[in-house]
């Protein structure tokens, strides 16, 4: 009895259409897989479900190899070898299934998710929660304030920053940190609460305008440019009135008062000219 060598497996390419409706669509690598030349087309549509996710029985096997026109492999019991199964070769298995009928493993809305109770997460020994418990930090620091407190807090030192910066309705004003050409300069249009910016821990939606002097004072400027964030409304509320992206709202610490005119078209070349 002559001896009959074992076949050598052949690293081939396997590869989708990246696109499941157009039909000349340019194929997307998934990966490489080893195929044995004497395996039967329909073992090797198995070994691909697990690659592809199309069942066997609804693959279609399109061979591609170097210097031959390409072919579809036909007959789930014929011998994958017989079709000239070489090295460099590319199979692209082409679903059959109707769009309808293939799942989307991209749509995630009727996946169930599992949310850890809150009661389940705090008793956990090794949570981040439970490290911060250990070394009192957050919340769990003793000395901390709460977040109305550090409301409060807030608000005195935002009184100070404006006393001791003269802010003041219709100054010029630049915003800090300002370096030149960058420098946004306008003019300060409104002081006060912001109840429509949170404040960290704190529900400040109010319905009394003398309930608001507890809450941080904002700072809202009308940039001489289109520079800014909003027309001078935030969380759908108007604290000014300013064109759309000159309007910006910042902190007391983040305004410098002081004889800041308009750009001019001389100013603006002049610049132009300093950074060449």
């Amino acid at each position: 009895m002559a001896f009959q060598p074992t076949p050598m497996d052949i690293s081939i390419a396997i590869t989708t259409p990246s696109s499941t409706i157009a039909t000349n669509a340019e194929p997307t690598l998934l990966t490489e897989r080893r195929i044995t030349p004497t395996w039967t087309v329909l073992q090797v549509k198995s070994k691909l479900e697990t690659m592809t996710g199309v069942p066997p029985g609804c693959q279609r096997l399109r061979l591609k190899a170097p210097s031959r026109p390409d072919q579809w492999v036909d007959g789930d019991e014929t011998i994958i070898g017989d079709w000239g199964l070489i090295k460099g070769c590319e199979i692209e298995v082409h679903d059959s299934r109707p769009q309808s009928a293939r799942p989307n493993f991209n749509d995630l809305s009727s996946v169930e998710k599992y949310v850890l109770p809150t009661s389940t997460y705090e008793s956990l020994p090794n949570s981040v929660l439970a490290w911060k418990k250990n070394q009192k930090l957050g919340r769990f620091d003793p000395n901390s304030l709460s977040p109305e407190e550090s409301m409060l807090h807030q608000t005195e030192k935002d009184k100070v920053e404006i006393q001791k910066r003269h802010i003041v309705i219709s100054k010029r004003a630049i915003i800090l940190p300002s370096s030149p050409p960058h420098i946004r300069r306008g003019t300060i249009r409104f002081v006060g609460p912001v109840p429509t910016i949170p404040f960290p821990g704190v529900d400040i939606t109010v319905n009394e305008e003398s309930s608001m002097d507890s809450f941080p004072i904002w700072i809202g400027i009308e940039l001489d440019e289109p520079t800014g964030k909003n027309d001078g409304s935030v969380g759908g509320r108007n604290y000014f009135t300013c064109p759309n992206k000159t309007g910006v709202f910042v902190k007391p610490e983040k305004v410098e008062v002081g004889d800041f005119p308009p750009l001019s078209l001389d100013d603006e070349l002049e610049d132009e000219m300093e950074e060449i």
